[in-house]
Parts: C-alpha cells; structure tokens; sequence
C-alpha cells in the first residue's frame, strides 16, 4: 500500500492520537453536549491533523507557513475547550493533564516546522535579490 509523505510526519502522527484522546473523552460528555462542545472540540482537533496534511501538499512556502499557523490556532481551540470541559467537570485534572502534554508536544513541532519553512523562504528571498 502506497505511503502518503504526510504519514511519515512526527507531527501527523501525534495529532493522531491528539484525536483519538479526545474522541475518548468525549464519549464522556453529557448528551446534551453532542451539539455543543462536543462537537466543535472535534471539529477542532481534526482540523490539526488535516490543517498540517494539507499544508504539506501546498507548493508554496507562504501557504505551507499558512496551514501550519492554522493547525496551531486550531490545536490552541482545542486545548481552550478542553479548559471548558474540565471547569464543567466533563473530564479530570489528569485527563486534561495528558491531554496538554500531548497538546504541547505538537505545539513544539509546529512551531518548529513553522521556524524552519520562514528560514527557507528568507533564503529564497535573498536568493533573488
């Protein structure tokens, strides 16, 4: 089975489980929260895994910078919602705990992608001049 660039990423990968974490919890809500919070923790925390696979497929520099910053706001609305799920009492000190370790996991790589790709479009920009 052919092998996507993207599944090779550190990254890609810790997002991953970012996501499994917290569909897990998730399943814990109240129902009543399926429409809520529920929902919108989901769509944010796919969006950093699918923000850093589309980036990495953008043949700009400027647009790879873009969906990384992205998948970083996207990763920084999760870990606020998560705030909002413990402060109502949907998860516990530990559970929010793991979940920030990993959080800050992926944050490092990102910005660390993003500092990297910067450096490379500066030297290209100074390649042209």
């Amino acid at each position: 089975m052919k092998t996507y660039s993207f599944e090779n990423l550190n990254v890609w990968k810790e997002s991953r489980k970012l996501v499994l974490m917290v569909y897990q919890l998730q399943n814990n809500f109240p129902s009543y929260e399926k429409y809520g919070l529920g929902n919108q923790i989901r769509r944010a925390v796919v969006s950093v895994s699918s923000n850093i696979v589309e980036g990495n497929y953008r043949l700009s520099l400027q647009e790879q910078i873009r969906f990384i910053e992205i998948s970083f706001a996207s990763l920084m609305e999760v870990y606020c919602q998560l705030v909002l799920a413990f402060d109502l009492k949907y998860i516990d000190e530990t559970q929010l705990s793991e979940c920030k370790t990993i959080i800050d996991k992926i944050r490092h790589m990102l910005m660390t992608m993003a500092f990297r790709k910067k450096e490379q479009l500066t030297a290209q920009s100074n390649n042209k001049k």
